[in-house]
């Protein structure tokens, strides 16, 4: 099963890293993010560029492991393949100068866990500065 499919098939708020101390899987993120070509719109550091900083304190659809999983894999807006996302009643929490959609990874990334790696290291970068910390 692909990352997309396993999104569409799970009920909201059932997806879970199986990661729980993301530290310790950070950089293997770091490595996924790279090879998805993440940095291409995100910014090498996750500083962002035209897409929306992963540095930020708050993130535009929040920062629950189920959201993340499901921005990265399914996209956002009109990249959504048939509003995938949407679907699962997504809103923005925040907005962010960059906010375009967010196109869907579900299918260039290949297996759930890189997906949960990236997600760890998206929560690494600054996470001291973070309320849930580190």
């Amino acid at each position: 099963m692909t990352p997309f499919d396993r999104a569409v098939v799970t009920p909201k708020g059932e997806l879970v890293s199986p990661y729980p101390n993301f530290i310790s899987v950070a950089k293997d993120g770091y490595r996924a993010y790279m090879r998805a070509g993440c940095n291409g719109c995100h910014g090498g550091g996750g500083g962002g560029g035209m897409a929306a900083p992963l540095t930020n304190l708050r993130w535009i659809y929040g920062d629950d492991d189920d959201t993340l999983f499901r921005v990265i894999v399914l996209g956002t807006g009109r990249l959504s393949p048939n509003g995938a996302f949407g679907k699962f009643g997504y809103r923005r929490k925040s907005s962010e100068a960059v906010t375009g959609p967010m196109p869907h990874f579900g299918e260039i990334i290949k297996k759930d866990e890189d997906v949960w790696k990236i997600i760890a290291w998206m929560r690494s970068v600054h996470c001291e500065e973070r309320a849930t910390g580190c």
